[in-house]
């Protein structure tokens, strides 16, 4: 069983490599294990094509037959234009065993990928690793389950909780390190929004500045009741989210206006804190009026999830609570 958790958490780790390019479809890790060696590896490819578990194949070959496969979410069992069911060219391949991190919520799939690899006489194991893979998945997961993307919200802020001066100015409230980490979240998703305040502002380019990650720059979208701008996504409101059929994770980045009305129509499930060792006293708030009754009703809805130092800054990530 510990073999299994360390072999999954590896393909979880391949997994992360296609997050932000593969929507819709999922970015899943494949592993193939032959005598407590690795001999095929594969993860979803940009656009969603080929899946992890038939670049898995293809790097094992003919060695595939007898092996355990550990792949982060249930092989597909639908058919496609763009490719064959992962489930049946698991069959074709004949693994001895497929340990699956979860299941695939798709109602093309849930529960008929497993199944087709069990009446072939393989043995399938499913819940290996599966806290890791479901935050790992969590975009392709809210999108199949809540129909909209996974939505984080980035705030970089002072200690008194300012996020510019009087005047505007906001360039810079953090550091390198911290700037560094937000263009590494900028990488892992599809869509990245501000509103227009911050559009007009600051004209962000909300490009990933990163050696080599230069490519991984997500599409722009833009919080606006007014017209649509060119290279721009428009949402009217946070509830179109919704209707973004193709994004799996979305960041908001800006400003207090978005990040209010996101805050405000519940639809963040999770927070970057970037917290500053300053102090700036009047200045821009980084929240307004989120809709609180009462102040029992701002209690248990955030759970931390990590903190860390990020040169002289501080990452706080905190997951929304629901039911």
């Amino acid at each position: 069983m510990a073999d299994d958790k360390s072999w999954m958490a590896a393909a979880i780790a391949l997994g992360e490599r296609g997050r932000g390019r593969t929507a819709p479809n999922p970015n899943v890790g494949c592993l193939i294990v032959k005598q407590d060696k690795m001999i095929g590896q594969g993860w979803t490819q940009p656009g969603g094509r080929p899946h992890a578990e038939a670049m898995a194949l293809a790097d094992a070959g003919a060695e595939a037959r007898g092996t355990t496969i550990y792949v982060t979410l249930e092989p597909c069992a639908h058919q496609s234009a763009r490719g064959p069911a992962c489930a049946e060219l698991l069959v074709e391949a004949r693994p001895k065993r497929v340990v699956v991190a979860i299941g695939d919520p798709d109602p093309r799939t849930n529960g008929r990928g497993a199944e087709r690899l069990k009446a072939a006489g393989i043995e399938v194991e499913t819940g290996v690793g599966a806290g890791a893979a479901e935050h790992s998945l969590a975009g392709f997961l809210s999108r199949i389950r809540r129909g909209r993307p996974f939505i984080s919200l980035k705030l970089a802020m002072s200690l008194d909780g300012k996020i510019a001066l009087p005047s505007g100015e906001s360039r810079w409230i953090t550091g390198e390190d911290a700037r560094a980490h937000a263009h590494h979240e900028r990488a892992r998703a599809d869509m990245i929004l501000v509103g227009r305040g911050t559009y007009e502002a600051d004209a962000p380019k909300l490009d990933v500045r990163l050696p080599g990650l230069e490519d991984r720059s997500p599409r722009r979208a833009l919080l606006t009741r007014g017209e649509t701008v060119e290279g721009w996504t428009r949402l009217g409101s946070p509830e179109e989210v919704f209707d973004l059929e193709d994004v799996n994770d979305l960041l908001v980045e800006g400003g207090a206006g978005a990040a209010t009305a996101f805050l405000a129509a519940d639809l963040v499930d999770r927070l970057l804190i970037y917290r500053a060792p300053i102090l700036i006293g009047e200045g821009k708030q980084a929240l307004g009026y989120i809709g609180l009754a009462a102040l029992a009703d701002a209690h248990r809805r955030w759970e931390m999830g990590e903190t860390r130092m990020l040169g002289i800054d501080r990452l706080e990530v905190y997951e929304r609570v629901r039911s």
